[in-house]
């Protein structure tokens, strides 16, 4: 009499070939996933770096070989095809007066506009974020409206009453970039006080401390992320501005800023388009910013996700 079969077998074993070739299956979706993303990274990332590249190829071309059809990846002699290299543009740049004084010029401006826009949306933040009062709401709305007018709207009035009251170009350009970026300052900030907790200030009160205080030695170091962030993206602001700078200057030239003395550069002939030289300053331009952003990462990510998820 044969043996019965043995029906009290664990499921496991019986499933084992099957599950087996889920788990496999799932592992090569995973990583065809995987692979798939990173390959979007990688288009995402040429496709953002690839114009900083080609203008420092450009930079460090000469005329002719600007004037190479087709275009050359790499700067290459006209004549014989091989690697040439050359650092006349920059040479150019450095010896231009009018560049070297449209950086200062746009350092005095963004540097001003920054400050100015730190301590007073630091102290609006506070206030509509901690404090209560009647009409903070409207405030906060009335703020946000300021951002939706675009540049031009505004242009024509604002000029006509700087031209009025006499002012320089230079104050009048940082009086008119806080148009645009003190409302941006004040919402990121006061979002950011908004999270911070009320136990705090509370604590802060009962210890005999005044509401000045509170926010001067406990609440505002908390706040350094969203300062380094709304700080550094208004300094940037400010330094890229163009059509402002550009209408503000028309009757002071010595005040121009660097966007307005890039744009008007001259060749050294008749029609000549300094083509390699405007890349050069654009890349000299660029290159702090690149190194404020790297050196302020950690606390641009902090201030940017601030208050992103509720805890």
């Amino acid at each position: 009499m044969t043996e019965a079969t043995d029906v009290t077998a664990p499921p496991e074993e019986i499933y084992d070939a099957s599950d087996s070739l889920v788990v496999r299956k799932r592992k090569r979706k995973e990583r065809w996933g995987r692979v798939g993303f990173w390959a979007l990274i990688v288009l995402i990332a040429i496709f953002l770096l690839f114009p900083f590249y080609w203008a420092i190829n450009s930079s460090l071309k000469t005329e002719p070989q600007l004037r190479m059809t087709p275009g050359t990846f790499i700067p290459r002699d006209p004549s014989t095809g091989g690697i040439d290299i050359t650092f006349q543009n920059y040479e150019a740049v450095f010896q231009n007066d009018a560049f070297i004084r449209a950086v200062i010029n746009s350092t005095i401006v963004a540097v001003t506009v920054t400050v100015i826009a730190l301590v007073i949306g630091a102290f609006a933040g506070f206030a509509l974020g901690k404090l209560r009062f009647r009409g903070k709401r409207a405030s906060l709305y009335l703020i946000l409206s300021m951002t939706m007018f675009p540049q031009v709207a505004v242009l024509t009035g604002l000029y006509a009453v700087i031209l009025n009251f006499g002012i320089p170009a230079i104050p009048s350009m940082i009086l008119s970039y806080m148009l645009f970026t003190l409302p941006f300052t004040v919402w990121v900030l006061t979002s950011f006080f908004q999270q911070l907790p009320m136990d705090l200030l509370q604590s802060a009160q009962v210890d005999g401390a005044t509401p000045f205080q509170s926010f001067r030695m406990i609440l505002l170091p908390l706040t350094a992320p969203a300062l380094v962030t709304t700080g550094l993206l208004a300094f940037i602001a400010a330094v890229n501005e163009y059509l402002f700078a550009l209408t503000f200057t028309t009757i002071e030239p010595d005040a121009r800023t660097i966007p307005v003395a890039i744009a008007l550069f001259t060749g050294q002939v008749a029609r000549q388009e300094p083509f390699g030289e405007i890349m050069a300053a654009a890349v000299l331009v660029t290159i702090p910013l690149v190194i404020l952003v790297l050196i302020f990462q950690k606390r641009i990510i902090g201030g940017l996700t601030a208050g992103a998820v509720k805890g």
